[in-house]
């Protein structure tokens, strides 16, 4: 069976097993490591090409500070909220409701509409941004709220769809079929008896989504060009100087725009991790 437990290998591989772990760990926080310690250094100290050592002088107020007195990192970060929370809403709901058709009724088009869904997920999204900028264009949606949330909506719903219909249709037709005996409409199916049931799988896909679209920077560029639009992602750029880039206010910025993403996921991680394991046993 694969992967083995670390107790069936050899001597040798169980004692360097806790090294090459904290080794990998060390690796992985190290940019992390460094990005914290530039955000606390100076202007001068940046200058200087102090780029690893300790900094010779604690900027841990200032810095972050600045981030929002001499930059529009506030409007950047309500920007990015105003972006995705209704994305992260319209995406579930609309996944939900499209995954609970193709799990649990029976018609000719279920399985090409799935399979759909499916081919969606591997289109690489980078080929699609002449087209969906021309559309935007179009539409007049180019440079708007409402442009980046209905083509996060779109990109977002396809991975949601396969995501809730696998938890759905492991849902017992049974509990479909008392509710329906018992007068309920489908509507009130799907909202009081499936929703309930599968509301783990709900929060994990949240903080899912959340994060994706939080994180978006590709779509933040496509289709976004002023400040009063921009997301996190896409504003932090405009914290590099015409001469010179003020790194340790990149990193402040940076710092502050992945906390959102992080308190979310410790908030729900009870809910995620349930969510995720949701149905990996049976009994």
């Amino acid at each position: 069976m694969f992967p083995t437990p670390i107790q069936d290998k050899s001597q040798a591989v169980q004692k360097a097993y806790p090294f090459l772990i904290v080794s990998a760990l060390l690796v992985w926080l190290l940019p992390l490591a460094a990005m914290l310690l530039t955000s606390f250094r100076s202007m001068a100290d940046m200058s200087r090409g102090n780029y690893w050592g300790l900094p010779t002088e604690w900027m841990m107020i200032e810095n972050y500070t600045a981030v929002f007195t001499t930059t529009p990192m506030g409007r950047f970060l309500f920007n990015s909220i105003l972006i995705t929370v209704p994305t992260v809403v319209g995406a579930l709901a609309l996944s939900c409701l499209a995954a609970f058709a193709l799990a649990k009724y029976q018609f000719k088009a279920a399985t090409p509409l799935f399979a759909l869904f499916i081919a969606g997920n591997f289109i690489p999204f980078q080929i699609l941004m002449i087209p969906v900028r021309n559309l935007s264009l179009e539409l007049n949606l180019y440079d708007t709220f409402m442009g980046l949330i209905l083509f996060h909506v779109a990109f977002q719903s396809g991975f949601c769809t396969l995501f809730m219909r696998n938890f759905i249709k492991a849902l017992p037709d049974s509990l479909i079929e008392a509710a329906r005996v018992d007068g309920a409409g489908e509507f009130r199916i799907f909202f009081v008896v499936v929703l309930p049931l599968v509301r783990p799988a709900l929060a994990a896909l949240a903080v899912l989504t959340f994060t994706f679209v939080w994180n978006d920077y590709f779509w933040a560029l496509v289709l976004v060009k002023t400040d009063t639009v921009q997301p996190v992602t896409a504003g932090i750029q405009s914290l590099r100087g015409q001469w010179s880039a003020s790194w340790h206010l990149i990193s402040a910025g940076a710092i502050i725009a992945a906390l959102p993403p992080v308190a979310m996921f410790f908030f729900m991680q009870k809910h995620f991790i349930a969510g995720l394991t949701m149905g990996a046993t049976k009994g």
